[in-house]
């Protein structure tokens, strides 16, 4: 096996399995000619750093660029060891709502090359505006641009851009959102930002200190697809809260049948 250097990071990171108890719940997301379809995970938004509703595999740019004595590239190891536990499988397939998985990185060459490897759903994630990409050089204009978000659409099924990028703050109070997340919809790429947290310090004037306010706006008003949080049990609660159950539907529908069965038994009193 390759040597590491000594400053790389972990090859990947595997986030807490999937809770296969969880029910699913119908969220946003952009779906072909312009439909909404449901974004179908355990813990819909639940996408998270630590702790998760399933598998969130992310690459490093240290972890990418290291080749083996077998001449295979880090990305086919990494693919393996996602096929030697059962996760596979298309976005929204049998396979993968069984184990939900989003493989992500920051380097576009390397979701490329893995898109030929595994059918897995894969995120593009895209840093500040002054950073470039990792393995291209391309700047955050030329990645978050129409022309190639229609080129990168091939390989992946969303991006994940740094949440301040999207909706750019002045003085700790959001400004004015930008057109991303809408021409990202266009694309039918879905969006993911990161990173979402619950301290002070991470909550802007807007929101009041209070996380539930901050994850109504970006999923109400800016429309998102996906959030990562490194609070995944607030962000749970607050789905709960927000959330109708399937439970409650069911509830629902016993009501309805008890109360057409008393109309029926009303009206054939009067036959």
């Amino acid at each position: 096996m390759a040597s590491l250097p000594s400053f790389a990071p972990f090859l990947f990171l595997f986030l807490v399995t999937g809770c296969t108890a969880r029910p699913f719940y119908p969220l946003p997301n952009k779906g072909d000619g312009g439909s909404r379809k449901p974004l179908q995970t355990f813990r819909p938004y639940n996408i998270a750093h630590r702790g998760s509703n399933g598998e969130f595999p992310e690459e490093t740019s240290a972890a990418y660029m290291v080749k083996w004595s077998d001449g295979k590239r880090f990305e086919d190891k990494f693919v393996e060891t996602l096929q030697k536990y059962g996760l596979k499988g298309s976005y929204l397939s049998k396979n993968w709502r069984r184990q939900p998985v989003f493989i992500q990185s920051f380097a576009p060459t390397s979701l490329v090359y893995i898109a030929n490897k595994t059918d897995l759903p894969k995120i593009f994630l895209i840093d500040d505006v002054d950073i470039p990409t990792q393995d291209t050089n391309q700047s955050y204009w030329e990645i978050t641009s129409d022309e190639y978000l229609n080129y990168i659409k091939q390989y992946v099924v969303g991006i994940g851009p740094w949440k301040d990028t999207l909706v750019p703050v002045v003085n700790n109070y959001m400004a004015t959102p930008t057109d991303i997340v809408s021409r990202a919809h266009v694309h039918n790429l879905q969006v993911h930002p990161y990173t979402y947290r619950n301290e002070n310090i991470f909550l802007h004037f807007n929101f009041s200190q209070d996380p539930y306010v901050e994850y109504d706006y970006w999923i109400n008003k800016i429309g998102v697809d996906g959030l990562f949080t490194d609070f995944t049990g607030s962000l749970h609660r607050f789905q709960e809260w927000t959330s109708k159950h399937q439970d409650d539907d069911d509830d629902d529908d016993e009501d309805a049948s008890k109360l057409l069965h008393k109309i029926t038994l009303l009206l054939s009193s009067y036959n």
